[in-house]
């Protein structure tokens, strides 16, 4: 058993090896080059502990989150499908918390292994959204996206200049609300906000932010994702009883 996952572990490494320099490159739309290292070197010269911290972080992450879902779903389909999600869901994080932004490529290189898991899940007993509903997966774009550029188009009408919601927290959940099916993307929503809002709030409490400070809520939406991969049944079945 600790080979196996030290065998996934080091996967892990590998793809977060890649994921920094996604993190790295498309930001500052940098072509991924013969002149890539030459260009992350001179990066890690300029902030070195910073950006070194940065790339230990990011591997070590994308490992621990490989091993968790080995555990929790074994070499499966299933495994696949989240690993391949919460990749790229890894580079939303860090991209969103350093430059505020959640760009298009990585929204559209997720949509693949959504479109894979509704293909899945018309054949495989139970699928990986615990029905064999056919319109599980495209219930899922409502709740997340629907809801979230419904806030957005009120706030733009309230606040008027002022963009309340980024629309790539909008787009973002399309994806994830397919790879997850409604009724998980509704827990997902619902521990973004919990989180992003107490933590707004403790932010502005502690004097660290100010109200009209802008709070980059991709990796909330991130980090809710991943909870409710992991634990969404549970959750949902604790909360029934």
């Amino acid at each position: 058993m600790f080979i196996e996952f030290l065998i996934v572990f080091t996967v892990g490494l590998v793809v977060g090896v890649g994921l920094n320099i996604v993190i790295c490159c498309l930001p500052e739309r940098i072509k991924i080059s013969g002149n890539l290292l030459r260009i992350l070197k001179e990066k890690c010269q300029q902030r070195k502990v910073t950006m070194l911290l940065r790339y230990i972080l990011v591997e070590l992450i994308t490992g621990m989150v490989f091993v968790l879902l080995y555990y929790r779903f074994s070499i499966s389909v299933a495994f696949m499908l989240f690993a391949y999600l919460l990749s790229i869901l890894i580079a939303v994080f860090f991209i969103d918390f350093y430059y505020k932004i959640i760009p298009d490529e990585l929204v559209i290189a997720a949509l693949p292994g959504g479109i894979a898991a509704f293909i899945y899940n018309l054949f495989a007993p139970f699928g990986v959204y615990g029905d064999r509903a056919w319109w599980n997966p495209l219930a899922g774009i409502l709740p997340g996206a629907g809801f979230l550029l419904l806030v957005a188009i009120i706030g733009m009408l309230i606040y008027k200049n002022e963009d309340v919601l980024g629309m790539g927290d909008v787009k973002l959940f399309v994806p994830i609300g397919i790879f997850l099916g409604w009724r998980m993307c509704i827990l997902a929503l619902l521990l973004s906000l919990l989180a992003g809002g107490l933590t707004s709030l403790f932010l502005i409490a502690a004097g660290i932010r100010k109200r009209k400070d802008t709070i980059p809520f991709g990796p909330f939406i991130v980090s809710a994702t991943f909870i409710t991969v992991m634990w969404g049944r549970d959750i949902m079945v604790l909360y029934l009883k």
